[in-house]
């Protein structure tokens, strides 16, 4: 059925390329309910058309918003992260490239507000990042006009979520509160 009426998700989650993190298996979710995204520490970059990289997510964004209409884009960050842990830490480049450090370059605002901590490394610390980055690409999110535009009009609405990768706990953004709590069942 699907091959012949296309896809027509209602959602779309902007997720990471984690293998431990599985949008569709997370959300119990069947083909073709979900329309995913999935980049190092789920980021979603600011609205730059004049930027010469990093539009395949703005694309997604793009193609789920203006194309299939979706009306809810989810977030969804998780703990221990590595790309998280590799923008804290300040680690050695995988490659001449340095495609993953110029990546994370982009939550440099999220971890400002986070503030400096002493230890980068330290559990704590990270989840803070963690979540301000999810918080970050929501916020970016708002940068597209369109997107800017549907949620204005109460076409879409933008959610913010967190995956406790060893204890299966998912976290809903309150978006009165902008705390992460479990979800009611």
């Amino acid at each position: 059925m699907l091959a012949q009426r296309g896809q027509r998700p209602e959602i779309m989650v902007v997720g990471c390329v984690d293998s431990r993190v599985s949008p569709e298996v997370i959300f119990d979710a069947a083909p073709g309910e979900l329309l995913v995204v999935r980049n190092v520490a789920n980021i979603v970059p600011s609205c730059d058309p004049d930027r010469r990289s990093q539009h395949g997510t703005s694309a997604a964004i793009e193609f789920g918003v203006q194309a299939l209409r979706v009306k809810h884009i989810v977030v969804l960050g998780h703990a221990r992260c590595g790309g998280i842990r590799a923008f804290a830490d300040n680690g050695a480049k995988l490659s001449d490239g340095d495609f993953i450090g110029r990546w994370m370059a982009q939550i440099a605002p999220a971890a400002s507000r986070v503030g400096l901590h002493c230890d980068s490394g330290s559990d704590d610390y990270l989840r803070r990042l963690e979540l301000a980055a999810i918080e970050l690409s929501l916020a970016n999110l708002m940068t597209f006009p369109w997107v800017r535009e549907a949620v204005d009009q109460g076409e879409l609405a933008l959610h913010g979520a967190y995956f406790g990768v060893a204890s299966g706990q998912l976290l809903i953004r309150d978006p009165a509160t902008g705390s992460f709590e479990p979800i009611s069942r």
